[in-house]
Order: C-alpha cells, then structure tokens, then sequence
C-alpha cells in the first residue's frame, strides 16, 4: 500500500471509529494517507436523557463527529443519516456502500467486526457485514449496479479490510504516538462521553489500548482483525 493511499472508515455511528481506530487514524494522516468517514446513523438514540429530542441529539452528535475528524486529520466525513437502531441487510443500504467505495475507490477499508459474540450493537454487526459484502463481490462486480455505471461509479477493488471490536486479533497497530490525539478525538463526543461518568477517561482508555498492545513491544495499541481480499 502506498503512502497516498485512500483509507475509508465505515462505521454505524459517531464516536465508533474513535473508539475503534482513532489511534490508527491519527498516524495514518500523519504519514500523508487520505481519510475518509462514512458514518451510517446520526446517533439520534445514544442518550438516556428523557429531555434531549432525537433531532437535536442527531445535530449535537453530527458536529461532534466532524470535529473529531478535524483533530485527527480525516479529509471527509460522509453522513448517510439512515435510523439509529435501524440498520438492515437491504440491497439498498448495501448500495449505499458500494456506491461510496466506488466514490472514493479505498485501498483498505475499517469497520467493526460483524461477528462478535454476543454483547454487540446490532447496528455493529449489521455494518460489518453489509460492508464486508460490498466489498466482495458487490463494489467490484461490473453488473451488479447498472446505473451506477451509468453514474460513471466503475467497480473498484478494496485490497484489506481491518475489523475493529474484533474477538479474533490478528493484527496490532503501535499508537503511543498518536494516542494523545485519539483521547482528544474522543473528548470531541461530549455528548456521549459525558454519560459514561468515567472519572479520568486518559487512564482508563490508556490501560485499555495498553492490553490491546500485549504481545507486543509497544506501549498502547489498537487491535483488529485483518483480512486480505482476494484479487
């Protein structure tokens, strides 16, 4: 993979690929690699609060996701704004992908892992794997979509997939570097981050990348598991 290559983040919603892969992200930009978001759900049920009206919540969530973009240097953030807790297998969603994989025609994809064992938002898995299944065959199959020919969206092939909140770790990236920047990044989701009442979100978001890490000779991590496409 080269150096300007395109890296192309899919997640169900604000604060996922910060918690995933914010780490990555930041060194990723760092080395001058191209970043892009495409967030599936605005995040409009992620409060417990019974005053917080859905929409405002969306805007709120919204923001906060571009702003953690801006810190870690992502170059686009795309909203797709589908339900929150309403992310389904369809052929339509599953378009909706391929149609921003042909757009942006990545080398190497992230997502979260469709198959986590139980303790796992729905909205996860259902993206993991419409994402794995637009990867291959779909965003690389000439008839799948017709008139996205027609839209001169040609079929592009995504070489690696990365699966962050994966069981099944195979591959680590060393983050000390860029750890600062992903709490930084995460402290942009104050609407979610206030919920969590954790007293000091560095320690215990360091001592989770640091377990992430063991095995290896660096201090903090992000782990996945990583899977070559087939050309």
């Amino acid at each position: 993979m080269s150096d300007r290559s395109e890296i192309m983040v899919i997640a169900a919603h604000p604060d996922d690929a910060e918690f995933g892969s914010a780490g990555s992200v930041a060194k990723w930009t760092r080395e001058g690699r191209r970043v892009v978001y495409v967030v599936c759900t605005s995040g409009e049920k992620g409060s417990d609060d019974p005053d917080i009206i859905p929409q405002q919540l969306s805007k709120i969530r919204e923001k906060e996701q571009k702003a953690a973009a801006t810190v870690l240097g992502v170059s686009d953030v795309v909203f797709l704004r589908y339900p929150d807790q309403g992310l389904e297998d369809t052929s339509d969603f599953r378009k909706a992908i391929v149609r921003q994989i042909r757009t942006y025609k990545p080398e190497m994809i992230v997502t979260s892992d469709p198959y986590r064992r139980y303790i796992w938002h729905r909205d996860h898995r259902i993206i993991g794997q419409v994402t794995l299944d637009a990867i291959f065959p779909y965003a690389r199959n000439l008839p799948a979509y017709p008139d996205l020919i027609e839209e001169r969206l040609m079929p592009h092939k995504v070489k690696k997939i990365l699966f962050f909140g994966a069981e099944d770790i195979n591959f680590r990236i060393d983050i000390t570097e860029t750890f600062e920047l992903k709490l930084a990044a995460l402290r942009c989701h104050e609407s979610q981050i206030s919920q969590l009442n954790i007293p000091d979100l560095g320690k215990r978001l360091w001592d989770r990348c640091r377990k992430m890490a063991e095995g290896t000779d660096f201090e903090v991590a992000e782990a996945f598991h990583q899977v070559t496409v087939p050309l």
